[in-house]
């Protein structure tokens, strides 16, 4: 039964990047048409910064990303703007789920967002040419650390911040 659960989870992991660029490419080409319009792809922090025990959904929001990348480029002359949203942890009852004991939940408590929070700054965004939107600001300068630091980062990852 777990095996079984664990390949319907894979697979639906693996179908959101899959989804996520078919519907965003047909919503372009009526966007195009029109000669304006906003893509915004939800995809999130884990997809900027790796963490143990995360890896097939942070390649998914990983493809997330990159596709939202390449099609802001493609998209930049005509008129559509394609921005991506990273989130770090929603409150939402996906950890009802995924974290029954709620222990991975209060690790994590000071980057989790309420579903408002991250509502109100999509809305936010509509219509202007951002690239991305990276939630919240601490995990957002992080993911700077990051990028600048990686070594040092991955012992950290590994170390300090791996709290599943």
């Amino acid at each position: 039964m777990i095996i079984t659960l664990a390949k319907r989870y894979v697979i639906c992991l693996i179908s959101i990047p899959f989804a996520t660029m078919t519907f965003s490419r047909l919503m372009a080409e009526k966007m195009v048409e029109q000669g304006h319009g906003h893509i915004i792809n939800i995809a999130s922090m884990a997809g900027k910064i790796a963490t143990a025990n995360s890896s097939i959904y942070a390649a998914t929001k990983f493809a997330v990303i990159g596709f939202s990348d390449a099609l802001r480029l493609e998209l930049a002359d005509k008129g559509v703007y394609v921005t991506t949203v990273n989130p770090g942890p929603i409150e939402t009852s996906f950890f009802d789920q995924a974290d029954p004991s709620g222990a991975y939940l209060e690790s994590v408590k000071k980057f989790v967002l309420s579903p408002k929070y991250v509502a109100k700054k999509i809305v936010r965004i509509l219509g202007k040419n951002k690239r991305e939107v990276n939630l919240p600001r601490l995990l957002a300068v992080a993911h700077k650390g990051y990028t600048l630091f990686p070594r040092i980062s991955d012992k950290l990852a590994t170390n300090v911040f791996n709290y599943k």
